[in-house]
């Protein structure tokens, strides 16, 4: 955990890293180009950078074990530190979009396009350099936030080709007000983004269980065991890097406590070979007993056994 913990800290500091980079050189360049691509270039950078910081804050929280007040983690920082992202992206792309509009009918030109396609190719260059970090990191921890602030990079590389588009446009081939047409793309783009990517912070910050899939491999492992007849009352869901699952098992009746006990011990451990991640809590019924309401009473084991 702890180094997960580390990683997900080094793809922060990297994100805060390139973005104070970013927002250097952008700062000029939309200084010296009066460029409206550029300008909103420059000002998702600048909530790249704030977004970071909540990074930062959101999976240092997250690395915190369990505590008297959060006996479940703190996992949630991680979505919520996401769902703040999502929020600059959108504030983000409503003053990009004014901006542009502005821009069109002012009918203003493009000046020193070379300076700004000059930054526009440096941006690609780091931010490949930062996104492949991130993806490292993504597939060694599972951290939302992360892959959150990588879904802001990752469009900002069609973002910096579309600006260097804008002014290739404006400025060489006297295509008018291609600068504003693109900045409202782009602002377009990044509303698409914020949209795509609440939807995943949102199942977490609402506890939405698991895809099928999952459960049904969860399922396929509970049924190998020859001492359980039925499982109901299943319940999951996902906080962080972390999944959790409850349900109740149906077990011999003529067990005694003991016994049960082991039984559960035992399964428990197998099915933290393939979900070594998971926070898991069995509660142990009689066999055929039914104490829960409607479909949290039906057995959800699969009526073929694997193995």
């Amino acid at each position: 955990m702890s180094d997960h913990a580390t990683l997900n800290r080094s793809a922060a500091f990297a994100s805060i890293g390139a973005a104070s980079l970013l927002l250097a050189i952008k700062g000029w360049a939309a200084w010296f180009t009066g460029s409206t691509a550029m300008l909103g270039s420059l000002a998702d950078t600048t909530l790249d950078l704030v977004a970071s910081l909540a990074t930062l804050l959101g999976v240092w929280i997250a690395a915190h074990p369990p505590d008297d007040k959060h006996r479940f983690g703190h996992g949630k920082a991680e979505a919520i530190a996401a769902l703040f992202q999502i929020v600059l992206i959108s504030i983000s792309a409503l003053g990009i979009a004014a901006r542009a509009v502005e821009q069109f009918f002012a009918s203003g030109r493009v000046e020193a396009a070379e300076a700004g396609i000059g930054v526009s190719i440096a941006a690609i260059l780091v931010t490949f350099a930062l996104i492949g970090w991130q993806r490292h990191v993504i597939r060694r921890t599972d951290s939302l936030a992360i892959a959150t602030d990588s879904v802001h990079y990752q469009s900002d590389l069609l973002l910096n080709c579309a600006v260097i588009a804008a002014l290739v446009l404006d400025r060489y081939l006297g295509v008018s007000r291609a600068d504003p047409l693109f900045g409202l793309a782009i602002a377009v783009w990044l509303a698409w983004g914020a949209w795509s990517a609440s939807r995943q912070v949102l199942d977490q910050l609402m506890d939405h269980e698991w895809p099928a899939e999952k459960k049904q491999r969860f399922l396929e492992v509970l049924a190998r065991d020859p001492d359980i007849t039925g499982v109901h009352d299943m319940r999951t869901r996902t906080s962080g890097n972390r999944d959790f699952v409850q349900f109740h098992v149906w077990v011999d009746g003529n067990m005694t406590v003991r016994e049960a006990h082991k039984v559960m011990d035992a399964l428990e451990e197998r099915l933290r070979v393939e979900f070594p991640d998971t926070d898991i809590l069995i509660h142990p019924d009689p066999e055929g007993l039914v104490d829960e309401a409607g479909d949290a009473g039906l057995d959800v084991l699969p009526p073929i056994r694997v193995g």
